[in-house]
């Protein structure tokens, strides 16, 4: 990849949604560049437009005016066929609630996106297990969902987020839903393994100490980026922020 080219580039996004006769402006003019192997936090009080922006950079949904670029290309003008397919080879995504199939093993929950991308049977198992031994659940395997603890299930996610080696992680709160030690555990094996795979990613986190611990922070308030550099933007009164 050309380093030059960032992996995932914002350009004046806006998304407004119409609430009765009012216009909500949700994101207001966006700019952002994500270099490859760049891990960036996304930080913003409940309601700053985060998890819209996530969604955005997904093409997930659609900005109401401005750019998206994914290596470079231009996904404005995509069709629902060519957004699918990007959002298959090129982008994974991790929800705080794990959403795994419950009728499937963590195996299963994590062969089973790779086979949709084409891969061989015994070739998914074998990068599901890596991932999965990688991320400390080489005793979990066989297990479904509702046998595991909320920093399994989390696990598995993350695993499944990362099977078809995405260019680019989108994560909205991955460990908000865990009690603090576990959150620590989870995280710090998420960003290890980005790392180790040399992936960018693309975090929103309420966690401050979380997001010292990327390269980068950005903050998000009321739809507009107020803050973006390596030395993270924290409020006076960071309770009251979030």
């Amino acid at each position: 990849m050309n380093k030059s080219v960032p992996v995932l580039e914002l350009k004046k996004i806006t998304k407004s949604f119409k609430q009765g006769s009012q216009n909500l402006e949700v994101l207001r003019g966006i700019d952002l560049d994500i270099q490859a192997g760049e891990v960036v936090a996304l930080l913003g009080p409940s309601g700053s437009g985060k998890s819209t922006m996530l969604q955005i950079a997904g093409l997930l949904e659609q900005p109401t005016k401005g750019e998206i670029y994914l290596n470079g290309q231009k996904c404005s003008k995509l069709n629902d066929i060519m957004r699918t397919l990007l959002r298959r080879d090129y982008l994974g995504f991790v929800y705080q609630y794990h959403n795994l199939l419950g009728d499937f093993d963590a195996l299963e929950n994590v062969v089973l996106p790779q086979l949709i991308a084409g891969k061989k049977l015994k070739e998914a198992e074998e990068k599901a297990k890596w991932l999965l031994c990688r991320l400390g659940l080489e005793k979990r395997l066989k297990h479904r969902p509702a046998a595991l603890s909320g920093g399994e299930q989390q696990r598995v996610a993350i695993a499944r987020a990362l099977a078809n080696a995405p260019k680019l992680l989108l994560a909205d709160e991955p460990t908000g839903n865990l009690d603090p030690k576990t959150s620590d555990i989870v995280f710090a094996e998420l960003v290890t393994i980005v790392k180790e795979t040399g992936l960018s990613a693309l975090i929103a986190t309420h966690n401050f100490e979380l997001a010292n611990k990327m390269d980068r922070k950005v903050t998000l308030d009321n739809g507009k980026i107020i803050d973006m550099r390596a030395s993270a933007f924290i409020p006076k009164d960071s309770e009251n922020f979030y």
